[in-house]
């Protein structure tokens, strides 16, 4: 069910006027079969993926709680299995076979030269076919298969908890609905923020009471969320896939802008998400961690890190990371940490090179950044023409590396690259472009629409930057601020039911 669609519109208030109906002791209950059908309406049969995971790790938990030694460690990995074991099967079988399958067929006819007898000629063709066909069926079966959606988000959820319970920061929890409901809660179960147990477990437990501030805080929230994703990210999804589609048949200042645009399209669609996430489970009076902050006006790629996808940036830093010795290691493993979390961050974001690709440019400017950082301890970077410098450098490098990460192909990628380098100029620089499947153009109002909503996000953003929260006590502004961004909503959102970017993930 996407938060941008018509059924959410019903869902949501039936949900939340129900939850505050009910007695306390069965809204757990209501919440999780709600959730359920939540994630039902995409494809329910995925439901059983959800309900094996979540018994095993809830078993496990309580094992892992109860073993001491190496039987705790046992417990901990048959989780650690099953989650990836789901993940890798659904998301990256595809993927490495068809690398395995290419492999196969380049090199068994190589070595077919080099045998001498017809017999073991015939017999390793006949091998090189039966390898092949194998393999060419079993992708034949995955690939009518569909990805769970948001598979990634709720299997390093559930990881979570069990490796806090195994760390000790975590007690096993014995209510299987409450362990289930963690899991599932529908407003972050498709695209997040990746919760950690210890925020949301014991607010299921605890009893939740109906505050009007809470609830005008949520539905504000909710309101700038679907703003950023209907009013600008999709109308900037219209310009960026017409232009990455055929980038060598525009104008090379159209690509260009294109980059920028996806830049901002992707933070707005994925953030609106994330504010609409937190915006509903806070009408119901439960706390969602902060997913961003400001990332595109970060001055270094650290920065940058450290406002982006929140959640998942420190699940890779307290689990992978620091497991792996973090900083505290001499300059060449501490250059093989970064490079490794990056790397599966990128591999963690789809079974595409171009993936692994943004992940090892970030790689890449995250070392350059440590090394840059120890070579100029003495000099003053505090400057202002120095932090103008460094956002120009920073923000630069993270649209380039956006490139890869919104391209379906590594060729399609170096076209766009080497379009913009080449100063390619087939056509003339022009906003005016048509997609015919939605009878739609982005010609130059649309673009005054985008641009005057990018402003307008950026303002607000700035002036309230804890969630809006600051509106709670201006109720004047507050009024105006919801006036504003409903009529914005209302006459310029395009309501064409697009998918958010994220939940391909």
């Amino acid at each position: 069910m996407l938060f941008n669609s018509y059924t959410f519109l019903l869902f949501f208030p039936v949900v939340t006027i129900l939850f505050f109906i009910l007695p306390h002791r069965f809204r757990w209950l209501h919440l999780l079969l709600s959730s359920t059908f939540f994630y039902a309406a995409y494809l329910p049969v995925y439901l059983l993926v959800l309900g094996i995971t979540i018994l095993v790790d809830y078993v496990a938990g309580i094992y892992i709680e109860k073993s001491e030694g190496k039987v705790r460690k046992l417990y901990l990995i048959v989780s650690i299995v099953a989650n990836i074991g789901f993940l890798c099967f659904f998301k990256y079988y595809d993927f490495f076979a068809t690398y395995i399958n290419h492999v196969l067929s380049l090199h068994i006819p190589l070595l077919n030269q080099l045998w001498v007898s017809s017999q073991i000629i015939v017999a390793n063709n006949t091998l090189n076919g039966g390898i092949n066909g194998v393999l060419n069926t079993n992708l034949d079966i995955i690939n009518d298969l569909v990805l769970p959606i948001g598979l990634s988000f709720h299997t390093f959820q559930a990881l979570s908890y069990t490796i806090e319970v195994y760390k000790g920061r975590q007690k096993a929890e014995r209510h299987l609905g409450i362990y289930a409901l963690y899991v599932m809660f529908y407003p972050q179960l498709v695209a997040g923020p990746i919760e950690r147990p210890q925020n949301i477990i014991p607010q299921l437990h605890s009893k939740k009471y109906f505050s009007s501030e809470n609830l005008i805080s949520g539905l504000r929230l909710m309101m700038w969320g679907l703003f950023k994703k209907v009013v600008i990210a999709d109308r900037l999804s219209v310009y960026v896939d017409i232009v990455f589609h055929k980038p060598e048949s525009y104008h090379w200042l159209n690509v260009l802008i294109a980059i920028v645009f996806f830049a901002v399209q992707i933070y707005c669609d994925f953030s609106g998400y994330t504010d609409m996430a937190i915006g509903a489970a806070k009408t119901m009076g439960y706390d969602l961690m902060q997913n961003f902050s400001r990332p595109y006006f970060a001055t270094n790629i650290k920065k940058f890190w450290e406002r982006w996808h929140i959640s998942l940036t420190t699940w890779f830093r307290d689990y992978v990371y620091i497991s792996l010795g973090g900083n505290r290691v001499k300059l060449a493993r501490y250059i093989f940490n970064i490079l490794v979390v990056f790397l599966l961050s990128g591999l963690w974001h789809g079974a595409n090179l171009t993936f692994i690709v943004w992940g090892a440019l970030h790689a890449c400017y995250y070392i350059a950044y440590i090394i840059f950082k120890r070579a100029v301890r003495n000099i003053n970077t505090e400057t202002l023409l120095w932090n103008v410098f460094s956002w120009v450098l920073t923000f630069g490098a993270v649209c380039f590396a956006w490139i890869f990460f919104r391209a379906k192909s590594i060729p399609q990628a170096i076209r766009v690259i080497r379009t913009v380098i080449l100063r390619s100029t087939p056509n003339e620089f022009t906003f005016s472009s048509r997609l015919s499947t939605l009878n739609l153009s982005f010609g130059n109002n649309s673009l005054v629409i985008v641009l005057l909503s990018i402003a307008y996000m950026l303002w607000i953003e700035k002036k309230h930057t804890s969630g809006l929260t600051e509106f709670n006590k201006q109720p004047i502004k507050d009024f105006f601020f919801l006036l504003t961004t409903t009529v914005v909503i209302v006459v310029f959102g395009l309501f064409v039911r697009e998918q958010f970017i994220y939940f391909q993930f």
